[in-house]
């Protein structure tokens, strides 16, 4: 799996030999953290003919690219990159520095051949720096420069091993650079402030990690093993991602290294320190916060449900007929209400899954409302959607007065039917159509002067909290369809 899952264009560099392809993937690991230490482009070249193409592009995340868009797989003439050209085609120096202007940012150049086992040029690396990132870079410590030169030619040996498990740097990391006795050599000040923050005042330069109260295992782990490392640790009240680099000696050979030896072992490493305390924290606030609504969204439901139970009892007590069809249509209102928040204390999203919403207002409709002895059936089909919470609420109100309503009109009279629910959308909107095989709608139904309490119910929720349209049709039965535009739902 390539950084970022960006295919190398190894398939337009014709005279690069399979063998060679290996090699340079172990490069293409480790450029994007490369780019990162550099803070700057990186673009990998391999041969066409008399040509190069762009293999791999690694942006850095610690400043801005260069480029608008990712150079990988394109083609340049010799004459189009002339330093490039050098290295790769001519073999004349393993380093080539010149200046340009790349999109109209002033830019340095720096060019180096990537070696084969032979130790001739199987690739060329390009690094881009705007010129004030470069200018900056000079000004830094001899220290750091000399360790970003060294993980710089360890990437191009090969020797970046798990480069692609640290993940991106930042542009505020903190950075240590430790040798193999464990003691600090370089201290970055925002390492220095970090540091300050669990307890250490003065400057960490010539202290032994070891003797520290702060987590500093991974970094002799890093030395041991030979390989890059990451690890999140909690320090006081801080919380710290490092990434380890190992420091390899200097290596007199020229070819892709690859292989540890006995005489290969790092002399040290260098640590980038993320502060990532104010995430977690946010994260964590977050949640809280989540449990909380779904706290508060359990409870609603519960009372919801007492409130149905409340009114059966009620309607148990009646001996009006009127009364009690008007509480059973109560108890399923609020029940319809109770299933949406069911499933948002349950879930860590505001958004709900209709198609489920439709499957559980079928099922209270299914076991509250038709007769036992009538084998009326209810099915649920069509891809799901998701609604915010308000619009699934109206949506299960309204489905409810549509199934209520066919089951009550339409299957007057007759013992076994069925009512189908289909689910929907297309660019424009989101439908659900409820049809049934009943009697069909009287000849001279007028949707608009319905006296329907329910249909009132539906029209107002779809009017105005849906905006959208409700349509009666007679055919094998009545066809509720309902539409509302996908705009309101994404809302």
């Amino acid at each position: 799996m390539y950084p970022d899952g960006l295919e190398p264009a190894f398939d337009k560099c014709a005279d690069l030999g399979a063998d060679e392809r290996t090699p340079l993937d172990k490069v293409i690991e480790a450029m994007p953290l490369l780019s990162d230490v550099c803070n700057a482009d990186l673009l990998l070249y391999g041969r066409a003919g008399e040509s190069a193409v762009v293999v791999y592009h690694a942006a850095p995340s610690t400043v801005p690219s260069l480029y608008p868009v990712n150079q990988t797989g394109l083609v340049f003439s010799r004459r189009e990159v002339n330093e490039v050209a050098r290295v790769l085609h001519d073999g004349k120096s393993r380093q080539t520095v010149g200046w340009d202007l790349v999109w109209g940012s002033p830019t340095l150049q720096e060019v180096f051949e990537i070696p084969g086992p032979d130790g001739g040029a199987i690739a060329a690396m390009s690094s881009n720096a705007n010129l004030l990132e470069h200018q900056r870079f000079q000004r830094q410590d001899s220290l750091y420069r000399a360790m970003v030169a060294q993980v710089r030619d360890q990437c191009f040996a090969g020797q970046l091993r798990e480069a692609g498990n640290l993940g991106r740097l930042t542009e505020h990391d903190g950075v240590l650079i430790v040798d193999r006795q464990g003691i600090v050599r370089y201290m970055s000040s925002g390492a220095e402030h970090q540091y300050r923050r669990v307890g250490y005042v003065d400057n960490l330069v010539g202290a032994q990690i070891a003797e520290l109260e702060t987590s500093e295992y991974i970094c002799f782990k890093s030395m041991d093993r030979g390989e890059c490392m990451k690890q999140t640790i909690q320090e006081a009240e801080q919380v710290w991602v490092k990434r380890v680099i190992p420091l390899f000696p200097p290596s007199p050979s020229r070819g892709l290294l690859g292989l540890r030896t006995a005489r290969n072992k790092p002399e040290g490493v260098v640590v980038f320190i993320q502060d990532t305390t104010e995430e977690v924290r946010k994260e964590q606030e977050l949640k809280i916060k989540s449990a909380m609504i779904q706290e508060v969204h359990h409870r609603v439901k519960n009372n919801l449900q007492t409130i149905a139970a409340l009114l059966r009892m009620e309607s148990s007590r009646t001996r009006s007929r009127a009364a009690k069809n008007s509480l059973k249509q109560s108890v399923a209102r609020v029940l319809s209400m109770a299933v949406v928040h069911e499933f948002l204390s349950r879930g860590d999203t505001s958004d709900i899954q209709m198609r489920d919403v439709c499957n559980r207002i079928a099922g209270e409709v299914s076991t509250g409302m038709i007769d036992p002895q009538k084998r009326v059936r209810i099915n649920v089909e069509g891809e799901s959607f998701s609604l915010p919470a308000q619009q699934a609420t109206s949506c299960a109100l309204a489905l409810n007065e549509l199934l209520a309503n066919a089951v009550e009109h339409g299957f007057a009279g007759r013992d076994e039917g069925s009512i189908g629910v289909y689910l929907s959308e297309n660019d424009d909107c989101m439908v659900i159509e409820i049809a049934d095989n009943g009697i069909g709608l009287p000849h001279d139904f007028d949707l608009g002067s319905t006296s329907s309490l329910g249909l009132q119910i539906v029209q107002t929720l779809v009017r105005d909290d849906l905006r959208g349209q409700l349509e009666l049709t007679n055919g094998r039965g009545v066809t509720a369809r309902i539409s509302f535009p996908k705009e309101l739902a994404r809302r």
